[in-house]
């Protein structure tokens, strides 16, 4: 039997057969399917890879409520160009007359020795066991590929819908990070938005810290972090449906607070290390264990550990650039706010 577009005039006079002919001869695509939460390490990479044209059109076309089209379509260097983050003065007020990109803050050189300071935000989120889950950055990340980190870690972008750029304020609600963080757990692993209520983010403090990517580029990298860091926490009861997009994650894993000490110091001197993000390190080392390791206290509403400090820290000896020099002080790289000096 000949193929129906072997005789397209006959078929093409005739609509409805067209059609009936088109849905007979139609088969579905292979999809992925979604990755379950489980308490052990997973590769991303390979499977989302494998088909990724059948994930990419069921990201676009799936639409929850409230949820952002954000990076549909875009890679890392698009997203260098179009995400405007917000820049703050060393209080963590705003800057609304200097607009930066996410290009432009994370610019290391001897004229920027530090970048621009800018707000972000660490997610901390756990299963119902009281897990941790923890992400390996993409290989294709322009800043600090390939290390292992926390749930995941991102930026408050002005021009989102809804709103991201909190006032000072608003703590402890600060609604505005709290759309952010469901904005890219979406984007970077595929959580649905109603499994990460917004009412279920508990903040508890912020971090002040800057490192350059030298593990990455060398002494003169030329890419760097400095961030005005909020670390949120939550829970999840349920299952928990991963779809992690290989752009962003590479692989991860649940662990306990046990299991994450132990894998710190194993990677110490090891030939086999694992590479960790300076501001994971750091946040650990100030608190994040205590947090850890009172868990339904740290989740609660006014929590004790909820506070409106900004602790500042440098970053490990290895993240120090040729151009960040022992003068420089920590005001090095944060904007001046003309419309609040005082």
């Amino acid at each position: 039997m000949s193929s129906p577009f072997h005789r397209g005039e006959k078929v093409m006079a005739n609509p409805l057969k067209f059609w009936f002919l088109l849905l007979l001869m139609w088969e579905p695509l292979p999809c992925c399917s979604l990755i379950t939460v489980t308490p052990f390490l997973t590769r991303c990479t390979s499977n989302r890879m494998s088909c990724s044209g059948a994930i990419t059109s069921r990201r676009s076309a799936r639409s929850d409520v409230g949820e952002s089209a954000y990076g549909v379509g875009m890679n890392q260097e698009d997203m260098m160009d179009s995400d405007m983050l917000v820049a703050v003065d060393a209080k963590d007020r705003p800057i609304l007359d200097q607009i930066v990109s996410k290009k432009e803050a994370h610019v290391f050189s001897p004229d920027s020795p530090r970048g621009v300071a800018h707000r972000a935000f660490s997610v901390f989120l756990f299963n119902s066991n009281g897990e941790m889950l923890l992400t390996k950055r993409a290989s294709s990340k322009i800043t600090f590929p390939d290390v292992w980190t926390n749930t995941c870690c991102s930026h408050p972008l002005h021009n989102m819908i809804p709103n991201e750029v909190d006032e000072v304020d608003a703590l402890p609600e600060f609604p505005g990070i709290k759309h952010a963080a469901i904005r890219k757990l979406k984007h970077e692993l595929g959580i649905s938005p109603k499994d990460v209520p917004h009412q279920d983010f508990r903040f508890l403090t912020r971090f002040h810290y800057w490192a350059s990517d030298t593990l990455t580029y060398g002494s003169d990298a030329p890419w760097g972090e400095h961030e005005i860091d909020y670390c949120l926490m939550i829970q999840c009861p349920g299952t928990i449906q991963l779809d992690p997009n290989p752009e962003e994650v590479g692989e991860i894993q649940w662990v306990s607070a046990d299991e994450l000490r132990d894998l710190m110091l194993s990677s110490e001197g090891s030939s086999e290390q694992r590479l960790w993000s300076p501001w994971f390190r750091g946040i650990m080392e100030r608190g994040g264990f205590t947090w850890w390791g009172d868990l339904e206290e740290a989740l609660k509403e006014g929590s004790k550990y909820c506070n409106k400090d900004i602790t500042y820290f440098d970053p490990p000896p290895e993240h120090t650039g040729s151009y960040n020099l022992p003068t420089h002080g920590q005001d090095m790289g944060v904007l001046k706010n003309s419309k609040q000096e005082h």
